[in-house]
This record gives structure tokens, C-alpha cells and sequence, in this order.
């Protein structure tokens, strides 16, 4: 009785020794280039915004995460805005799962075992068994953004039939070549990363992930699941997607069989403590590497010819009419989110949601009183508040949100007056009225402010938000001039229509068949030119 004691005792310090582990950053030369190789990914992919996804991940991520000795860098887990189904993992701990994957609908089994995986590259360092590692490091820093910007810089747009064309990104866009730019950001994390790991590492991130996800209480068997499952729903081909960094499934399938007879399911333990701890971990070396990695930036954005703005998320370089992009996050910014992921509540987490509204509401505050986009704020406000109220209603940030809510609806109502009188004057730029319509979109002006943008758009060849506004006006009020000039409109541009989302509006509206079948003619035409992708 008193050994049993004495094993339950020791197996009790040993969880709480496992809770407690400590956490560095053991090689922080190799962490910061990690990190830049990360952002430099998601500069050109983007985050996906799906904060119950991501709330997700997080939470089976870290259960994992907590299981392994191995604590020589902060793991963190991120979405990537990708529709292939993949999962990448960097060798400074950083995770990130594709909104292809998660569109498959995995389990949480599943996505434990690809966690696992992923986790099981990094903890058994396999980074280090590539054959070109030292080429490896270089690009890390290098390679990847001398890239992206060389492309970039030589480009001109182009859209036609001569143009490339990548199915992750589409056309390459105005101010660079995005086609060329994503095949260097995926060089490094495929070809370099994940295609020159040997099948010993693929089999051993494989047991590993099935080790990892056994004992954080998750079903082995689910990296079975995952295979048949990636086998009937996922791109077959071989240079696509998937496969192209994760080979042989069939014989993968048989060995998650084989390994999941040996493996017990353990208890499943909250990760809570442990994500504060790493939360604490990314703070402090943001702290301490704020300033480098900020000057970092700025010779980043001068070297590509971008404007200054540190840690803005709007690219203000676009024209009136244009369609703004997501400004690409900076290092210091990508840290925040992932700090912010991974504790999402308490001071820390409100303090970096403070900073990030705050930075927008000064930037938008900046520009000329009637180009202010309240509206936009607003609903960035209102998803924040939502956030908070999920994860700790009791935060409080939430009254801080709420009285400046109330602010910007002040505004508004005395804005509303001053618009209205600049639209009757009819001198005004593009950008006035996509603040009017993004302000005030119950207002009765808004036909013909969609109408005017609807033609602004379309002069400047941003076909989709031209269909989006003249399919606004046709719709506002169908009997009305504006209506009638819109569907007008419609109807001599959809001949021309080169972008599938613009088609696309047009072919699910219901209201005017004509448009429709139009439509549908015109994108059966483009279809035929997409063959060979």
C-alpha cells in the first residue's frame, strides 16, 4: 500500500513538474528568423479570420504542447489564409494550419494528430537533419524577401489571358507580382522545409504526434481518420496542395494503425496555466527585441518601396477607388496576435487589443474629417467587443469599448449633415463616397452614393466592388433612376467581366434574369481559359 502511495505521489509531482516547465527561447538567432520567415508567409497569404477556429487550434495546440519536454521555444498556433489543406511548422515552434484544412472538417482527434505532427518536427528538431541547412538558415533571413521584393519591383500588372495566374492568389495584383511573390513564400516553406525532410522524420513526426496526442487525452486513431478523410476530399495531385510536402498516405495509414494499439488515451488537462507562461515568454522577448525588430521593418518596408507605418494593417497606398488590402503585419504586430491567441484574456491580452483599436481609431482620426470611415471602425469595434464578451465578460476593456462606441455614433450624427451637403454639391473624390456608404448604410442617399461608386469602381477596372455597388443601387429602389442607369451599367460592363467574384454576384442574384443568364454565359467563357489549373 505504501509503494502504491509513494507511485501516486511521484506521478502526481511528475504533472505538476509538467505544468510548471519551464519555457525559454534557447537559440533566439534561430527564433527571430523563424519568426521573419513567418511573417514574411503570412505577408503574403494572410491570416485567416476565423476566431473560433483559431480559439480551437489554440486550445488542442497548447494541450499538446504542455505534454513535451522539449520547451526550447514558445510554440504558437496560427491560421493561414491558404485554400490547400496543409499544416507548416517552423523550427522556432511557430504552427500554422490552412484554411483548406480546416475546411475539411477535421475533429478534434484529427487536428490533435496533425498538431502532433507538426509539433513532433519541431521538438525532434528535424531542421537540423536537412541536408541543406546552412542554405536553409540563410533563406530564413534572406531569401524569401529578397524574393517576394524582386518580383515585386519588376512586375507590371497584368490580367489578360498572358498573365499568371496562381490559385491561391488569382491574377497578380496592382504594385507587384503576386503570383511570383507566393511561389517564393512557398519555396521556403515547402521546398526547403517540408519536401527535403527525409521519410524517417515524416515517420517520426508522425509518432510523435501520435504520442503527444494520445497522452493530451485525444484519440490516436485520429491520424488514421485524417488520412482516409484527406484521401476522399483533398486534391489528388501530386504537385498540389498536401501531398506535395506530406507523401506515401497508404503507408502512413498502416503504420497510425499499428502505433495505435501501443498507446493509452490519457486524461485531458487544461493548458491554462501553461499558455500564460508562454504568452509571458513572447512578451518579453518582444520587449526586449522591440526596437531591432521595428528598425527591421522600416529598412523592410524602404527596401520595397512601401510607405511608413510600423505597425499599421492598412495598406494606404492605394488610389482613390482602389480596393484597400490588408496592410502585410510586421514582426512586432505578428507577435502581438500570436501572444494574443494564445492567452486570450487578462491585462495582457486587453492591453494588446487596446493598442490595436486604438491604432486604428488614430489612423482613421487622421485623415480629412469627411474621408473618416466610422462605419468600418465601428464594426471592427463591435467584432472586438464580441471577443472579449466570449472568452471574459467580465473584462474590463469592455466598458473602454462601449463608451467609445458612443463617441464615433456622436460623430456620426454630426457628420451626417456635412456629407449630405457635399453629395448635393456633387464635387467629391471616390473616397468620400465609400466613407458615405460605409457610414451611413441605411441613409436614403445611399442609390445614388452606389450608383457613383459603381461608376468610380468600374472606370478604375476594380470590377468586383463595381458589380457589388451598381447590384446595390439596381436593388435599393428598383423603379428609380439610379436603379435603372445601375442594371444599365450592369449590363454593358458583365460582357467584360475578367474576375470570377464579380461573375459570381451576378450569377447568384435572382432579381434580374437577364443579368443572370449574362452572367453565366460570360463565366462559362472564362472557365474554359482556367482549364489547365
Amino acid at each position: 500500500m505504501k509503494t502504491r502511495r509513494s507511485a501516486l505521489v511521484l506521478l502526481a509531482l511528475a504533472g505538476l513538474s509538467s505544468s510548471l516547465r519551464a519555457q525559454t527561447i534557447a537559440d533566439p538567432d534561430l527564433y527571430t528568423k523563424s519568426l521573419k520567415a513567418a511573417q514574411e508567409a503570412l505577408a503574403e497569404y494572410g491570416l485567416y479570420d476565423n476566431p473560433a477556429e483559431l480559439a480551437r487550434v489554440n486550445r488542442i495546440g497548447f494541450e499538446l504542447a504542455q505534454q513535451t519536454p522539449y520547451q526550447k521555444f514558445p510554440f504558437t498556433f496560427s491560421l493561414v489564409d491558404m485554400p490547400v489543406p496543409n499544416a507548416v511548422s517552423l523550427p522556432g515552434g511557430q504552427i500554422f494550419v490552412t484554411r483548406g484544412l480546416l475546411d475539411l472538417g477535421l475533429t478534434d482527434d484529427m487536428m490533435a494528430n496533425v498538431l502532433g505532427h507538426e509539433i513532433g518536427h519541431v521538438v525532434l528538431e528535424h531542421y537540423k537533419h536537412l541536408e541543406r541547412r546552412a542554405t536553409l538558415m540563410n533563406i530564413l533571413s534572406n531569401v524569401l524577401l529578397a524574393g517576394v521584393i524582386i518580383a515585386s519591383e519588376r512586375s507590371h500588372p497584368r490580367t489578360g489571358p498572358e498573365a499568371p495566374y496562381d490559385p491561391r492568389v488569382g491574377y497578380e495584383q496592382p504594385g507587384g507580382n503576386r503570383v511570383e511573390g507566393a511561389a517564393a513564400a512557398s519555396l521556403v516553406l515547402s521546398e526547403l522545409l517540408l519536401r527535403s525532410y527525409s521519410r524517417e522524420n515524416e515517420d517520426a513526426a508522425d509518432e510523435e504526434g501520435q504520442k503527444l496526442a494520445a497522452a493530451a487525452g485525444y484519440d490516436p486513431d485520429g491520424a488514421r481518420q485524417m488520412w482516409l478523410l484527406m484521401e476522399s476530399r483533398a486534391p489528388q495531385a501530386r504537385e498540389y496542395g498536401y501531398w506535395q510536402t506530406h507523401p506515401f498516405p497508404d503507408e502512413r495509414i498502416r503504420a497510425a494503425v499499428a502505433r495505435k494499439g501501443t498507446l493509452k488515451i490519457g486524461e485531458r488537462h487544461s493548458a491554462d496555466d501553461y499558455r500564460q507562461r508562454t504568452q509571458a515568454v513572447l512578451i518579453n522577448y518582444l520587449d526586449r527585441e522591440r526596437p531591432k525588430l521595428l528598425a527591421d521593418a522600416k529598412k523592410q518596408e524602404r527596401r520595397s518601396g512601401g510607405g511608413g507605418g510600423g505597425e499599421g494593417r492598412r495598406d494606404e497606398s492605394a488610389r482613390p477607388g482602389e480596393k484597400s488590402r490588408p496592410k502585410p503585419p510586421d514582426v512586432v504586430a505578428y507577435l502581438k496576435d500570436s501572444a494574443l491567441a494564445t492567452w486570450p484574456q487578462g491585462k495582457t491580452a486587453d492591453a494588446i487589443r487596446v493598442e490595436q483599436l486604438h491604432g486604428l481609431r488614430d489612423r482613421e482620426l487622421a485623415k480629412p474629417l469627411l474621408a473618416r470611415d466610422y462605419g468600418s471602425l465601428i464594426r471592427t469595434y463591435k467584432k472586438k467587443q464580441d471577443e472579449v464578451r466570449a472568452v471574459d465578460p467580465r473584462s474590463a476593456l469592455l466598458p473602454t469599448i462601449t463608451t467609445e462606441l458612443k463617441d464615433f455614433d456622436a460623430r456620426l450624427k454630426e457628420l451626417y449633415p456635412r456629407a449630405v451637403a457635399v453629395l448635393r454639391g456633387g464635387v467629391y473624390e471616390t473616397s468620400f463616397l465609400a466613407s458615405f456608404r460605409s457610414n451611413f448604410p441605411d441613409a436614403r442617399e445611399v442609390p445614388q452614393v452606389a450608383l457613383a461608386l459603381g461608376e468610380a469602381y468600374s472606370r478604375l477596372g476594380n470590377q468586383t466592388d463595381a458589380v457589388t455597388q451598381y447590384l446595390a443601387a439596381s436593388q435599393a429602389d428598383p423603379d428609380s433612376s439610379e436603379a435603372k442607369r445601375a442594371r444599365a451599367g450592369l449590363v454593358n460592363l458583365t460582357p467584360s467581366l475578367k474576375e470570377l467574384a464579380a461573375l459570381q454576384q451576378l450569377v447568384d442574384q435572382d432579381r434580374d434574369p437577364e443579368l443572370k443568364r449574362l452572367a453565366s454565359q460570360r463565366l462559362d467563357e472564362m472557365v474554359k481559359s482556367y482549364d489547365d489549373v
